[in-house]
């Protein structure tokens, strides 16, 4: 299993998401989203015991989303956890860095 991880601005963490979602299998609701924002006030990336992981468990593939915002800043760190196959790796580090644009 392999990881992926950086950073994106956090106004694009919802897209980030579902399109993450889209490529494990998984339907990522609005209670998923709220569930995701309401946890991502309380997080710090300086700090580990304050990142958040967020599980997607598809019905392509099972992997752990670990955030963190930036204190002071727009963007949120991300590492994408539990990756098993080398097109998911690739996709999931494809949505990290166009995310991060803009």
């Amino acid at each position: 299993m392999t990881e992926v991880g950086g950073w994106i601005w956090e106004r694009n963490l919802r897209s980030f998401m579902e399109l993450l979602s889209h490529y494990v299998g998984y339907d990522f609701d609005v209670t998923d989203w709220k569930t995701v924002a309401l946890a991502l006030a309380g997080t710090d990336d300086e700090r580990a015991e304050r990142w958040y992981a967020y599980p997607l468990v598809g019905d392509l593939h099972q992997v752990d989303v670990w955030l963190a915002r930036s204190v002071g800043g727009d963007e949120v760190s991300v590492t994408v956890s539990g990756i098993e196959m080398a097109e998911l790796e690739i996709r999931a580090d494809t949505l990290l860095s166009a995310f991060a644009t803009g």
